[in-house]
């Protein structure tokens, strides 16, 4: 054991596969644990490095290996997959992870406080009572269209949806019955909802960050906040570094010296991403050439391409897109610890 340089492990709900190599990078470890024996083991260990995917669990396993003196590193799924040999197994996929550890130029994610964790739950929890409200709301529309009782799109038109619903004798007490069901669940939602997001928009203003980069236009509490506590911009080296790892670059399939630059990759954080694109959307939609956020940049950049092109696509805007450079302000923001400075406008 005193020989290990490293050891990579392949986690899962009950056995994790360590895949243990020394100095010249043969193996001297192949071994597999139950969760209750993965503690006891690694206290008998000298400090080593200790390399997992990054998932939800291994920010856990990061916190508790590190607190028994071991150095933890995590490393994105996406960066290990191509060191993945043929066929599929945990002492496979745990080699994988140590041939991706030992590559020099191997980007890490850094392992998550439990505050951040429990912070960045409550932006999640709150994501899918919107998604779950949505599907209420959609599925009363769609039953209640069943029974020729029709409403106008939004959130704003269920209350007098359910009044027609209830007052229109057509509909047989069985699907009344059901319709009162539904209300009640989309109203609890909706309270559950409000709750939170008085929460959240106490977290806003207790983080300085969050507020600092509120000011950015398209960026409002919800974007700030999520970008707050879950950015570490020193782990970018430029803002274009955080667009690409964003997903808001152009794929590229280059070669020969021609570059060859498609849509928006949409790799990397898809919420992040998805709250980007529709800030940029709203700006772009508002944006006139008396809109007090207007430059000359982005009335230049309507003047050529379309809105939405202009909001969201990097390789047909020229000079970029709306959400691209929204990114790098963020990155810049967040670096640099410097206040938002609005561009002059275009009059």
């Amino acid at each position: 054991m005193t020989e290990l340089k490293l050891i990579a492990m392949d986690t899962s709900k009950h056995v994790f596969s360590l895949h243990g190599v020394n100095e010249r990078g043969e193996v001297v470890l192949r071994r597999e644990l139950r969760r209750q024996q993965l503690t006891a083991f690694f206290q008998k260990l000298p400090p080593t490095e200790i390399v997992l995917e990054a998932c939800g669990s291994s920010h856990h396993w990061g916190r508790t290996l590190a607190a028994l003196g071991h150095r933890v590193r995590l490393i994105a799924p996406q960066y290990v997959k191509p060191f993945v040999k043929r066929g599929k197994n945990d002492r496979i996929d745990a080699e994988a992870i140590s041939e991706a550890a030992l590559r020099p130029n191997m980007r890490f994610v850094p392992v998550k406080s439990a505050e951040a964790q429990a912070d960045a739950m409550i932006l999640s929890v709150r994501e899918l009572l919107v998604k779950q409200h949505t599907q209420l709301v959609n599925a009363l529309r769609g039953h209640a269209s069943e029974f020729g009782v029709i409403a106008a799109k939004g959130t704003g038109h269920v209350e007098g949806l359910l009044e027609r619903i209830a007052a229109d004798p057509a509909v047989p007490a069985p699907a009344q019955a059901m319709f009162v069901e539904l209300g009640e669940r989309i109203a609890e939602l909706r309270t559950r909802r409000a709750e939170l997001d008085r929460k959240l928009a106490a977290l806003h203003k207790a983080n300085p960050l969050s507020q600092q980069l509120a000011a950015v236009p398209g960026i409002g509490p919800i974007g700030a906040l999520t970008l707050a506590l879950t950015v570490d911009a020193s782990q970018f080296h430029s803002g274009r570094h955080f667009a690409a790892w964003l997903g808001l670059t152009p794929r590229q399939n280059s070669t020969g010296g021609k570059p060859r630059l498609g849509g928006i990759s949409r790799q990397g954080n898809e919420r992040l991403r998805q709250l980007l694109v529709l800030g940029a959307t709203s700006v772009v939609r508002l944006t006139k050439p008396d809109y007090r956020h207007a430059n000359a940049w982005l009335l230049a950049l309507l003047q050529r391409r379309p809105r939405k092109l202009a909001a969201v696509a990097p390789a047909f805007a020229g000079a970029g897109c709306l959400a691209n450079k929204m990114a790098r302000v963020v990155w810049a923001m967040m670096t640099s610890g410097e206040a938002y400075r609005p561009q002059p406008a275009a009059g």
